[in-house]
């Protein structure tokens, strides 16, 4: 494991988040990834009850671009089709160890930052990697 020791989510995450409308295509979440370069975007609650999704560059190869025969297209694929959710989340205050056991128990590679009443960043693997 990294040495992260005394580190919390808040130490080492992207501040913010990027974010989407469930209800965009595929293609523009796509292209405001490429414009952001970035390689996921938080997906917008519908209301306050809705839980998050997130919508990776993964999901967008996995379960549009090489779907064989299936294949959509990208710009009438809606991103709430493909993206995931509920979104495993950490709170800011949570030890960078105990974050990297729930990615790794969760197979997951990034997760964001929930203060209780809204996303305030993304902790990635690549941060924790970057701060060893």
């Amino acid at each position: 494991m990294p040495n992260v020791r005394g580190l919390k989510a808040a130490d080492i995450m992207h501040k913010g988040a990027e974010t989407i409308s469930s209800s965009a295509t595929v293609a523009d979440a796509l292209q405001k990834m490429q414009k952001l370069k970035v390689s996921s975007l938080v997906v917008e609650r519908r209301n306050k009850d809705d839980a998050y999704g997130i919508l990776t560059k993964t999901d967008i190869v996995t379960k549009v671009v090489e779907a064989g025969p299936k294949r959509k297209n990208l710009s009438k694929v809606k991103v709430f089709e493909i993206m995931s959710k509920p979104l495993v989340t950490v709170p800011p205050g949570l030890a960078i160890k105990y974050c990297i056991r729930l990615m790794k128990k969760s197979g997951v590679t990034r997760v964001p930052v929930f203060d209780g009443k809204q996303i305030v960043g993304i902790l990635s693997m690549t941060d924790v990697f970057n701060h060893s």
